[in-house]
């Protein structure tokens, strides 16, 4: 194995979750200005764009048919209803990163983070919470770490560094003899 294979990170998806309001785009915008490596996925959505939205870019606008059809193939890792639309996340763009080396960092509702972790174990849960907020202890245990977003540039460099030491790749044992 090269110097570079071991220096590769291991890709990992790591799910930003907290409660309504928790601030979790401001922290993805400032964590991904620090860790540019890092790839957020772009979510399907059954509502119209809104003026100056880029499909493919800022969502991913399906009529609600061709939404059906990825619910019914298992082609979204989870999806919800968010009154009258829909909104979920395609499978194979993560699952492609991942595959690529690439970190994901996917951004969702406390509900959202548990229907990626019954789908995807070995995904690392982050709750992002308010500094006052006391979660449901049977919601904190599925989370491996808790940010406390209590000023945003600090909560992005709390969140960075987990990142870096989720994705490093373990040291490999040097075979003795």
């Amino acid at each position: 194995m090269s110097t570079d294979d071991e220096a590769r990170p291991a890709a990992r998806l790591t799910v930003l979750a907290g409660p309504s309001g928790a601030g979790r785009e401001s922290v993805v915008e400032r964590v991904r200005a620090r860790f540019p490596s890092v790839w957020v996925p772009v979510t399907a959505t059954t509502r119209p764009p809104c003026p100056g939205e880029v499909d493919g870019v800022d969502r991913i606008f399906l009529d609600p048919a061709e939404f059906d059809r990825m619910v019914g193939a298992d082609e979204l890792l989870e999806w919800s209803r968010i009154g009258p639309y829909r909104r979920g996340v395609p499978r194979a763009a993560v699952r492609a990163r991942l595959l690529a080396g690439r970190p994901v960092l996917l951004p969702l509702d406390l509900p959202g983070a548990l229907a990626v972790r019954a789908v995807v174990p070995d995904a690392e849960l982050v709750l992002l919470a308010p500094p006052s907020y006391r979660p449901d202890p049977a919601v904190a245990a599925a989370f491996a770490h808790a940010v406390v977003h209590d000023r945003t540039e600090r909560a992005a460099e709390e969140l960075v560094g987990l990142l870096g030491s989720s994705f490093l790749a373990p040291a490999q044992p040097r075979p003795s003899g």
